[in-house]
């Protein structure tokens, strides 16, 4: 049982990325999923989750630029950032909470 994240890298103030986890879990439809960064010399924070029902919730900093959500049928998870800041750059892992499950990080990095 595994997730793989992917869809990181550089982009300048105002992009947009859209990071992607796969997930190989067979519960994967029923169990809340959340994505969590983790920016150079802080602590790891959450960024945004999701239940297996499609209930949203975000952290303040990222409310109305970021949208989570997932595909069950393939068991994909989504973070599409929009109105990308400096600030927004860390490493994004998702995770499975209930499992204690995580993916290995993908570098997001926001930079003119």
């Amino acid at each position: 049982v595994q997730l793989q994240a992917s869809g990181g890298g550089l982009v300048q103030p105002g992009g947009s990325l859209r990071l992607s986890c796969a997930a190989s879990l067979s519960i994967f439809s029923i169990t809340t999923m959340v994505w969590h960064r983790q920016a150079p010399g802080k602590q790891r924070e959450l960024v945004a989750s999701i239940t297996g029902g499609g209930g949203a919730n975000y952290a303040d900093s990222v409310k109305n630029r970021f949208t989570i959500s997932r595909d069950n049928a393939n068991h994909m998870l989504y973070l599409q950032m929009n109105s990308l800041k400096p600030e927004d750059t860390a490493v994004y892992y998702c995770n499975a909470p209930k499992y204690d499950l995580w993916g290995q990080g993908t570098l997001v990095t926001v930079s003119s």
